[in-house]
């Protein structure tokens, strides 16, 4: 009875000796997990490279007293396509990352999360172009938030408490969301977001991940690109931990 199954999405690894490896995942009913993958580095190992990072799994594990011990893996979705572009391994990477930082072991939302991340890598993996990588990557950032408990106010201003409609605004990442221009005065938030791009952030993060409003279709890379850094710094600024991949893509893009 100390055998357990569980679907987990595989987001770090680390060697424990010359044939084994720790697999820090994500699992659909336990949150963030550890599990020993005991000669996965072997040449003719089952495990092999369903031991990869961005690869997921239907599990059976051991529950040991410190570590699990995986011992059979069957692979739901390697995301191939993720592979073979620069791209959607550097923001495959930074999604995983956010899940790994934000996540925590035996977490209530587990399904949730699960559901949102498997969709953003799969979505991710099959992205036709550089727009359609970076709105999958908009609305996980904007959903993921809401999950964890910092989603972000995109409709009432925090200071005077007053909807701002179709007139100028500032986004402040510490705060949490908008800011009216008269409030501003008095903040100096430097950071001006036109009307027309909150209202297509309450578009991504309102609509169900995989429905393409108009919203989508109309979208440019640019606006895309722009929305996607805001949202990175706003992530950033309410995590506790380091971000590593965010690093590699600045040093990989300047």
């Amino acid at each position: 009875m100390n055998n357990f199954m569980t679907d987990a999405i595989n987001l770090k690894s680390y060697n424990l000796s010359e044939s084994d490896k720790i697999i820090v995942m994500y699992s659909k009913d336990r949150g963030l997990m550890k599990g020993v993958a005991k000669g996965c580095k072997k040449p003719k190992s089952k495990l092999g490279a369903r031991m990869d990072l961005l690869v997921a799994n239907r599990l059976m594990l051991y529950k040991g007293k410190n570590l699990d011990t995986i011992c059979e893996a069957k692979a739901l979705n390697t995301f191939k396509n993720t592979r073979q572009d620069m791209d959607k391994i550097f923001y495959s990477m930074y999604i995983s990352e956010v899940v790994h930082n934000f996540g925590v072991e035996d977490d209530p939302c587990s399904v949730e999360i699960y559901d949102l991340l498997y969709k953003a890598l799969e979505r991710t993996a099959n992205a036709k172009d550089k727009k359609e990588l970076l709105l999958a990557v908009i609305k996980f950032q904007l959903k993921i938030m809401q999950i964890a408990g910092f989603g972000v106010e995109l409709d009432t201003c925090l200071c005077c408490r007053e909807q701002i409609l179709a007139e100028n605004m500032y986004f402040s990442s510490k705060m949490g969301g908008v800011i009216c221009e008269e409030c501003n005065k008095h903040l100096a938030v430097k950071t001006k977001l036109h009307p027309k791009l909150r209202d297509f952030l309450l578009a991504m993060l309102q609509f169900d991940f995989n429905y393409e409003s108009d919203y989508d279709k109309k979208a440019t890379e640019k606006v895309c690109s722009v929305c996607c850094e805001l949202l990175k710094e706003y992530v950033q600024t309410h995590c506790t931990k380091k971000f590593k991949s965010t690093d590699i893509m600045q040093d990989a893009f300047c």
